[in-house]
């Protein structure tokens, strides 16, 4: 089976090629996470990393004292909230990628509507 990307390219008119390439590639991963941090809903991107931040310390910090407990009702006391920062952390950082995949879509998309429009003329 052919590449779907060679059948497209060959599609494609010189004219369409070199403007398809002149948009560039797609950016790697952290050019697409500092993405995240622009646009309308950056500030909210930034408020979430902050407070993820802010949980992380506070779990590794908790998790710190869990390991330093000499008894068991210390260890549970730390324990708990330690495990329960880290999670939540997690929940906040797993909840930005599906904004920097929406993003990725977004150029598919414009991509896309950059060749029809350029075929209609």
């Amino acid at each position: 089976m052919r590449d779907i990307d060679a059948m497209i390219d060959e599609a494609l008119g010189d004219e369409e090629r070199e403007l398809l390439r002149s948009i560039g590639e797609e950016p790697g991963f952290f050019r697409q996470a500092w993405g995240l941090f622009a646009g309308p809903i950056g500030w909210v991107n930034g408020v979430m990393m902050a407070a993820q931040a802010v949980t992380f310390v506070a779990g590794i910090w908790a998790g710190w004292h869990f390991f330093a407990a000499r008894d068991a009702l210390n260890a549970i006391h730390w324990g708990l909230p330690a495990a329960v920062l880290v999670l939540v952390s997690l929940m906040i950082k797993l909840s930005v990628w599906p904004q920097m995949e929406a993003n990725r879509l977004m150029r598919e998309l414009k991509r896309i509507e950059l060749q029809i429009a350029r075929g209609r003329n």
